[in-house]
């Protein structure tokens, strides 16, 4: 069986620089996919779900800073490189503080350019393949995500699919806010029909029910208002706000 290469979006306005990357993000083998458009390139990240986005700041669209802002409603941790001739200290920080994984400046050297992609799948492909042996253990609940399996205070609980498909997506960020965009994209897509959203909170009610001790003040799956769902760690205080 031929090996799947990873899919890398470029989006990116210059046809010279694109070329350019397409040649050198093809000699790495990737499988390289290409949007003009800041509008163009959601559609194509929507589509190919990939691995690595590429993202110019200076689109003749849409600010880059919207796709950012996107993309990571869309997928917390899909690893996002941003290219942009704006080399201010505030424009970066604003970047990355948006959720760019990198900022590379033009012009820059494609030798570092091509280790910086590398670096970023390393350390997305470690996160989305964590340690084997590894179970999340938190208020007496261990959650086996390799052998789907559930254990409330050491005995066998029984979840439904979907309901252990949102709790494995909150075990794969298990400590951080996870917002409900995100959680419905990465469950049914981005284009999911909007009523999915009344089945995240009824799935939610449920594993509330299920493994909490008392599902009307939860201390593991809490909810921020208006944002999102968090699995909380024993090591991590509980936000009284937050439930």
């Amino acid at each position: 069986m031929a090996k799947v290469r990873p899919v890398v979006v470029v989006i990116e306005d210059s046809p010279k620089l694109r070329r350019l990357l397409r040649n050198g993000l093809t000699e790495l083998g990737l499988d390289v996919r290409e949007a003009d458009t800041g509008r163009a390139g959601l559609v194509v990240a929507a589509t190919r779900k990939p691995d690595l986005i590429i993202l110019d700041l200076g689109l003749p669209d849409i600010d880059g800073a919207e796709i950012i802002k996107k993309v990571r409603e869309w997928w917390v941790a899909r690893p996002l490189i941003v290219l942009s001739g704006r080399n201010s200290e505030a424009e970066k920080v604003a970047a990355l503080e948006m959720g760019a994984d990198d900022y590379v400046t033009k012009p820059f050297g494609m030798p570092e350019f091509l280790a910086r992609v590398r670096a970023a799948l390393r350390r997305s492909a470690r996160h989305a393949n964590p340690d084997p042996n590894a179970a999340f253990r938190s208020h007496g609940i261990v959650v086996d995500t390799l052998q789907r399996t559930v254990m409330r205070e050491d005995r066998p609980v029984s979840l439904t699919p979907n309901e252990f498909r949102v709790l494995a997506v909150l075990v794969k960020h298990a400590g951080m806010l996870v917002t409900t965009n995100t959680l419905v994209n990465e469950l049914w897509g981005p284009s999911c029909p909007a009523n999915n959203r009344n089945y995240l909170r009824t799935y939610i009610a449920s594993l509330r029910q299920k493994l909490e001790i008392d599902p009307a003040r939860p201390s593991l799956l809490l909810t921020e208002a208006g944002v999102g769902y968090r699995l909380q760690s024993d090591a991590a205080p509980v936000d009284e706000t937050l439930h």
